[in-house]
């Protein structure tokens, strides 16, 4: 054999030696490395640089998969059926907790007592005992009161009870100030469900009893105020009953109203000049109450969780700890906007000052209440059509307070078998 066969046999070798060496290295590369999935949407998508944080503290590598809000929910229970994880990390609203935690679809969340004191809506995502998601975005409901429309009326401050609150409307009203001083959701939608819920709370009290039936003296009390401030007093406008709801809550902000309800989020868009048109008569107050109880708020939080198909849980529960992380919730405020769950988050952009009001939000915290016992159930969503529906037919006057009352209690007798 000539040397010159033998180099290239050699040169051969060696190649085939080099190419199996590094199909190992890879293949030990690959095997070794973690990834997890994440699906929320598009106001939860953290910056590259906060994931790679995550990367770099963790070694486990994120890939997000962005998803509109209403299509999560479907892509969740399709993807149950055949015992598979759209993602390993999903998007859990408080909305759907009694339906993902009846059917098993989520992993338990341990914490710690420390931990669960400093999360202010951690009912909002148990079911059953069981912890399915950790909330990432608070957003419960908070009072606004127009400071210059009050103080024409001789209030330095807005009245904590609801009798002294509505006595102040009609007396802007009758100043001339606003014609429809207060504005409330009235529409066919779920914003008029929750409205109805903090509404009857912090005026009435408990929405339902302890076995889940309506609270009907409650409810029709709640029914009746509601349909005398807009049928005859006149403090909300009727036109209401065809706005979403984010359209009824501008109206404060476009110097259409003097007091509403709403989310949290508008402490930030009452004092943003781009936003607002009344940034210097703008203050959130908490949500009135009745002379018994101080307040009421009810929390609509957004949270994530970790599928029960996942086969990365470890990791899928780290990533959902770090991201509900008091350091990640300041950093998600600057990124997103999101108002964080977490106490010591709020309290650091407070006394940061970068959350004007915050002091406010902070009080409020510690009166949200859930109107539903023992947990939000799976049929939540269906409750919510009747009572959306009739406040709508009530504020409309086809039915009566009663006959709304009537309606929703036996649409819920049946639920609830």
């Amino acid at each position: 054999m000539s040397k010159k066969r033998v180099v290239v046999i050699m040169m051969v070798l060696i190649s085939l030696c080099s190419v199996i060496w590094a199909s190992g290295v890879d293949e030990t590369t690959e095997s070794a490395k973690k990834e997890i999935t994440v699906m929320v949407p598009p106001w939860a998508e953290p910056s590259a640089e906060l994931l790679q944080e995550f990367e770099d503290e963790t070694g486990i590598s994120v890939v997000m998969n962005i998803v509109g809000w209403d299509d999560i929910r479907n892509k969740v229970a399709i993807a149950a059926v055949a015992n598979t994880a759209p993602a390993d990390v999903i998007e859990v609203d408080w909305s759907w907790t009694g339906e993902f935690g009846a059917a098993d679809w989520f992993e338990s969340i341990e914490l710690t007592e420390e931990e669960r004191a400093d999360y202010l809506t951690l009912d909002s995502f148990t079911y059953d005992g069981k912890l399915i998601g950790l909330p990432y975005a608070n957003d419960y409901r908070l009072g606004y009161f127009n400071t210059a429309d009050f103080a024409a009326v001789g209030y330095d401050s807005a009245p904590s009870e609801w009798s002294d609150m509505i006595q102040a409307l009609k007396d802007i009203k009758a100043a001339g100030i606003k014609e429809y001083p207060m504005a409330i959701t009235l529409s066919a939608t779920e914003a008029a469900t929750t409205s109805f819920f903090w509404f009857t709370l912090s005026n009435f009290g408990s929405v339902f009893n302890s076995d889940f039936s309506l609270n009907k003296e409650n409810a029709l009390a709640s029914m009746k105020l509601l349909e005398k401030l807009i049928s005859e007093d006149k403090l909300i406008d009727p036109a209401n009953i065809n706005m979403k709801d984010i359209e009824v809550y501008e109206k404060f902000t476009t110097d259409s109203t003097s007091f509403m309800i709403g989310p949290t989020y508008f402490v930030g868009r009452i004092h943003n000049p781009e936003l607002s048109q009344v940034v210097d008569e703008s203050k959130p107050t908490l949500v009135p109450g009745n002379g018994e109880v101080r307040s009421a708020s009810f929390a609509l939080p957004e949270g994530i969780g970790v599928s029960k198909f996942s086969e990365h849980k470890e990791e899928a529960i780290a990533f959902v700890k770090w991201y509900t992380s008091p350091d990640v919730q300041i950093a998600l405020y600057g990124e997103n906007g999101n108002i964080p769950t977490r106490r010591s988050a709020l309290q650091s952009l407070i006394d940061e000052g970068l959350l004007i009001d915050g002091d406010i939000m902070l009080e409020q915290g510690d009166y949200i209440v859930s109107p539903f016992p023992g947990g939000i159930p799976n049929w939540y969503a269906e409750l919510s059509n009747v009572i959306y529906n009739n406040i709508n037919k009530m504020a409309q006057g086809d039915i009566s307070p009663e006959e709304a009352v009537s309606n929703i209690s036996n649409r819920l007798d049946e639920l609830r078998k």
